[in-house]
């Protein structure tokens, strides 16, 4: 006969058992805290509203691995402007379709220094256990890191108009040159506070000479677009005051740039487009330590006109000469200036990226202006980590051509 000790399996109620339950919600809460600072820090770094509200509500449903999850958010006149959801259908307010509509839901206010931005919700927990105190906890912290997100967001947005419209502001108006076609476009950077002081310019010398010019003072902090401001008027008063070939003029502005204290350095591109004999074209400029201009001809030949002597940039060395270039406009030719951020990428070189802009550009030969401008800036990439000036100009065809 056996003896019965009394001694079984482990009471599922008892000591042990209850161990075990404490220590599996506090790893289920430590892992929730953990994906929450993580999530805390990647929506503070993002500040495109729209991607930063899609990670929110998404991390709001992975944390109580609910069915559902909406984000509502308010515009300045109160009303709602996003509403942002995963799981569910809008039209419903956020509920998945076909889902009962008193089924539970844990939700929030969005709020920053008594102002409320919207409201963050999670429906219908997968696993049919109800939202616990600790689940609104939780989701509260979420919301609080999500609310000065938004308004950092919308901040940035803010600043990042105002900057891009006071930039824009400080570029002039096209002139027309009567047979001689111009565009011009300035693309600012993807990211503040990269305020850059690049600039293009068109005018009309007492000769009747067209002159363009395409520029990049170096820098991007704020005092950058004033001096930028300052160059180009300087230039222009030289330019109409003084006449005479680029590179004089250029060297003048090196006169006047050196009698300041602390001179600023610019790159620039500044010519003449001087017509010989009626119809014939030719291309008069200087370069001073700027990526040179391109040469698209009819036939969608292309050609960067740097020869080997290149000048520096203005503000490094008043003692040095500028020389002067010239090279002829075939009929119908354009010719393309910009500045180094339309060439220039993380991901690749300055001379790649230079071969990238000719080969696209010289199918585009015969395209216009405008879609040729559009073109080059959208080849370049959504991401610009610097901003970009463009100037094109297309001299007369030949006549019947």
């Amino acid at each position: 006969m056996t003896e019965d000790t009394g001694r079984g399996g482990p009471d599922p109620d008892g000591p042990t058992a209850a161990l075990e339950e404490q220590l599996r919600r506090l790893t289920a809460s430590q892992r929730r805290q953990r994906r929450l600072l993580e999530a805390v820090v990647a929506i503070s770094a993002d500040m495109d509203t729209h991607t930063m509200l899609q990670h929110i509500v998404t991390v709001g449903t992975e944390l109580f691995d609910a069915r559902s999850g909406a984000l509502g958010v308010l515009g300045d006149d109160g009303t709602v402007a996003d509403l942002i959801t995963v799981g569910a259908d809008e039209r419903q307010g956020g509920a998945p379709p076909g889902h009962p509509a008193d089924r539970e839901v844990l939700g929030v206010p969005l709020t920053v220094r008594g102002t409320v931005y919207g409201n963050l919700c999670v429906s219908g927990k997968r696993d049919g256990t109800p939202f616990t105190d600790d689940d609104e906890k939780l989701l509260t912290a979420l919301a609080s890191a999500a609310s000065v997100s938004i308004e950092n967001a919308r901040l940035y947005e803010r600043l990042k108009y105002t900057t891009e419209q006071f930039q824009r502001r400080m570029l002039p108006d096209l002139p027309d040159l009567g047979r001689i076609e111009v565009r011009a476009r300035y693309q600012p950077a993807s990211e503040l506070p990269k305020l850059g002081g690049d600039w293009y310019d068109v005018l009309v010398l007492p000769d009747g000479v067209p002159c363009i010019i395409v520029g990049d003072v170096t820098g991007h902090d704020p005092g950058v677009a004033p001096v930028m401001g300052q160059f180009r008027n300087m230039l222009r008063a030289l330019a109409h005051d003084r006449g005479g070939p680029p590179g004089v003029i250029v060297s003048k502005l090196d006169e006047v740039i050196g009698t300041l204290d602390d001179p600023p350095a610019a790159t620039l591109v500044l010519g003449r487009l001087e017509e010989r004999s009626a119809g014939e074209y030719t291309f008069h400029w200087t370069n001073a330590g700027h990526p040179p201009p391109l040469l698209i001809t009819q036939d969608g030949s292309v050609r960067y006109l740097a020869p080997p002597r290149h000048g520096i940039p203005v503000g490094v060395d008043t003692r040095l000469p500028r020389p002067d270039h010239e090279h002829p406009l075939p009929p119908g030719s354009t010719l393309l200036l910009f500045t180094d951020g339309l060439v220039e990428r993380r991901d690749r070189d300055i001379d790649e990226g230079l071969r990238a802009l000719a080969e696209h550009a010289g199918p585009l030969a015969t395209a216009t202006l405008d879609v040729l401008c559009d073109a080059v800036i959208a080849n370049h990439g959504q991401v610009f980590d610097d901003d970009v000036a463009v100037l094109v100009v297309r001299v007369p065809p030949r006549p019947g051509g």
